[in-house]
């Protein structure tokens, strides 16, 4: 395993390099502002929202289902402030893992991603048309179900069942305005990878979750007290340091290729390596593994019972165990869900026969291996056994909330885990990467060494 570590005694002074350099500041300056104006529209009302209901809603209901507690988590607590920036990044990312899973099922997406930059453009495409496909339908599921009060699971409560207008054109006007919404979130993360610093859309996600990191600290401080605050100060900063060193980490595969002689000229005889995370899969499982269960509320929520009925024994079964995140049920299905996408999405991204045939195509060997079947049977193997290990990360990373829950009743308020520390140690470390990158470029020595 290998884990870039910071120079202490040059970090200072590497800071400050960055700032003096005029073209790197810049690019920092620009990705600030935008994130800032980002973050400026998160707290905009739709138009024809209550604003006044939602606050009330938001101070005295704390039951939103767990799915829409994720995408709230992403977009910055906008999803329900129902602001002009609701939906966030969301449909851009469901938009971006459908396009890259339909690879599998579709040849044409598969020669597109082979045809390199002229192909990747029209994947992207593909997934800003998607992606506003997915706005329009994610919009209008938002504002009815807060029509109707399910948004805070507060059905019956006449604050959070009259937080929108219920006119259809009132509807309509709300659903185009958080479509353009996301489209200029969309554009904005575009921006921010051309004229920034680091990728547009990683960066938007991590000041969505990062902005809500104060306030989820204090509101335990002020229900639990200070002692169960420091714990979980304490118990944060281990487990960011667990997986700054977990994502970090990797297992280098030694690639050998052999000389070639071409004329007067001799190429290849060179050595490389194939690098494998322990967690390749990065935060995708978890949001799988959430959505999955978000079905089982769904199917409770379409069967609940009239008055003076009795529901069913199944539906009283699924609510006392998959509804509930403290519930042992729900935290085994969970981190089960988490390990099998794990493997799954590995499974896809990452293709053992293609790599073994490039290598072969290329002169490139792994010692002590045979090209073609014999490399992808070794590839297999090697991956099979990262994964095992990666995934029971995931699974315990995924878990922590829910712990949380069940310890402290903190769920929405611990931001020490699942699919939140992941974002936020994955994205800070690329970033930080390429921030280096560019100072290297510059004949500067960097934030980071080896």
């Amino acid at each position: 395993m290998h884990t870039p570590k910071v120079s202490e005694d040059n970090l200072f002074s590497a800071i400050g390099r960055i700032f003096r350099t005029q073209d790197l500041r810049r690019k920092i300056l620009f990705t600030l502002a935008i994130m800032a104006v980002f973050r400026l529209g998160s707290f905009v009302p739709a138009p024809f929202v209550n604003f006044n209901n939602v606050q009330a809603c938001l101070a005295s209901v704390q039951n939103a289902s767990g799915l829409y507690q994720m995408i709230n988590m992403f977009s910055g607590g906008a999803l329900l402030q129902l602001s002009i920036f609701a939906l966030g990044i969301m449909p851009y990312i469901t938009a971006s893992i459908i396009t890259q899973l339909l690879r599998v099922v579709i040849p044409h997406f598969e020669t597109l991603h082979k045809e390199g930059q002229a192909g990747q453009s029209k994947l992207t495409q593909y997934t800003r048309y998607l992606t506003l496909g997915l706005a329009v339908l994610q919009a209008t599921t938002l504002i009815v179900t807060a029509r109707s009060g399910l948004l805070f699971g507060a059905i019956g409560n006449v604050a959070c069942e009259n937080i929108v207008n219920p006119s259809w054109w009132a509807m309509l006007l709300q659903i185009v305005t958080m479509t353009a919404g996301t489209c200029l979130v969309m554009w904005f993360g575009e921006l921010i990878t051309e004229r920034g610093i680091g990728n547009g859309m990683s960066l938007l996600i991590f000041t969505s979750i990062a902005a809500g990191f104060p306030g989820s600290l204090w509101a335990i401080q002020q229900t639990q007290g200070w002692e169960t605050f420091l714990f979980v100060t304490l118990i944060g900063l281990l487990v960011m340091l667990a997986v700054v060193f977990v994502e970090q980490s990797q297992r280098r595969v030694p690639v050998q290729y052999a000389k070639r002689v071409v004329g007067r000229r001799t190429y290849g005889g060179t050595s490389t390596y194939i690098p494998i995370k322990v967690n390749m899969a990065g935060v995708i499982p978890v949001i799988f593994a959430s959505s999955i269960l978000f079905i089982p509320m769904l199917i409770t929520q379409f069967n609940t019972p009239a008055p003076g009925e009795t529901a069913p024994d199944w539906v009283v079964w699924i609510q006392n165990n998959l509804v509930s995140g403290d519930r042992p049920v729900y935290m085994a299905v969970f981190f089960l869900l988490v390990i099998a996408f794990a493997f799954f999405y590995v499974g896809i991204t990452f293709n053992p026969d293609e790599v073994a045939d490039n290598m072969k195509r290329y002169g490139g060997f792994i010692p002590g291996f045979r090209a073609g079947r014999e490399t992808a049977d070794f590839l297999r193997y090697v991956i099979n056994r990262i994964t095992a290990a990666g995934s029971l990360y995931l699974g315990i990373i995924a878990l922590l909330p829910l712990i949380a829950l069940a310890l402290f009743n903190a769920n929405q308020n611990f931001p020490f885990g699942g699919a939140s520390i992941l974002i936020i140690v994955g994205v800070g470390l690329e970033t930080v990467k390429q921030i280096d990158a560019q100072l290297q470029q510059r004949h500067y020595e960097g934030l980071l060494k080896k």
